[in-house]
């Protein structure tokens, strides 16, 4: 792993040996039948794609569906309203979350619609997604469910956070993270990356960044684009998630187990956590961790998310 010492300092450590499965409390394991990927978290409950539709589900079981053509990617949670991308006619969507009824299509682009590998977020009053593979990330305001600006970026941008006072945006094609400021809509800061870099979450005080080909988590500084350090996890991290909370970074995995866990001031593996189980999303609630596996076609619920740790 990297530990990042001085800013001006950067060494990376060799690639230690697999730390052993972490003594979790027990999961719960819920069966999802189709293929649940991306998830929002909603309270006590969790959003997830799968196909054909939406799907809200709770501990004790699934709370909505909401039909739609080919939901894909990240999702956001805001405004009352349930944000997902649509790859079959390139929108955003908003559903209700109080009534799990769909009340808004908006035409803005989708950049990866071939793929389905992008993300929706929520950041400064409005909701972002990346709407053209040139190079375009799109601002809708939801107080009228229409884009209002756009953003020229990277081509190949449609990797996105929101957080640390601004919004992010990953381009595999170029690899770079790309600092959009939301009060001028333009990007002000470029930092270069690794191998593939993909999923990232800004939090914890900083930007997280998985590089999937170089199996490396790449740590930024928000306020300067600063690379700070790199965390190597494994051989690789496609096909993962990533979200912050808790003073950790929770890093989804395909390959060595379903999560690792890094704390964000040492930049410590301080655990890896359950068996393999292909590839899903992940995220953090302050009461557990939400991973899916849609090929085990599972929900998994982690409590307890402050017993993972040194």
């Amino acid at each position: 792993m990297k530990r990042f010492v001085a800013a001006t300092l950067l060494a990376l450590a060799p690639f230690a040996a697999p730390i052993a499965a972490h003594a979790a409390p027990k999961p719960k394991v819920i069966a999802v039948p189709g293929f649940a990927d991306f998830l929002a978290v909603d309270g006590d409950t969790v959003w997830a794609t799968n196909r054909g539709r939406v799907e809200q589900w709770s501990l004790t079981g699934m709370k909505a569906t909401v039909p739609l053509a080919h939901p894909c990617g990240g999702m956001a949670v805001a405004d009352g309203a349930l944000w997902v991308a649509n790859c079959a006619d390139r929108t955003v969507n908003r559903i209700d979350t109080a009534t799990g009824k769909l009340v808004a299509t908006i035409a803005s682009g989708i950049a990866n619609d071939k793929e389905g590998e992008l993300n929706v977020v929520a950041g400064a009053g409005s909701i972002w997604v990346a709407s053209d593979a040139k190079g375009v990330v799109s601002r809708i305001d939801p107080a009228t469910n229409t884009v209002v600006a756009t953003v020229t970026v990277d081509p190949g941008s449609w990797y996105m956070a929101a957080g640390e006072g601004a919004i992010w945006v990953v381009s595999a094609a170029q690899q770079s993270l790309q600092r959009i400021d939301p009060a001028t809509n333009t990007v002000t800061a470029r930092t270069p990356l690794g191998k593939a870099p993909g999923f990232l979450a800004a939090g914890e005080g900083s930007v997280w960044v998985q590089e999937q080909g170089d199996g490396t988590l790449a740590r930024i500084d928000p306020k300067t684009g600063a690379l700070l350090g790199r965390v190597k996890v494994g051989e690789n991290l496609k096909w993962g998630d990533i979200d912050t909370g808790a003073g950790k970074v929770w890093l989804r995995t395909t390959d060595d187990q379903v999560f690792a866990v890094i704390d964000a001031q040492t930049m410590a593996i301080d655990a890896r956590v359950g068996k393999p189980a292909g590839s899903g999303g992940l995220r953090f609630s302050p009461a557990g961790i939400w991973t899916s596996a849609h090929d085990a076609h599972t929900l998994t619920w982690w409590p307890e998310p402050g017993s993972y740790g040194k």
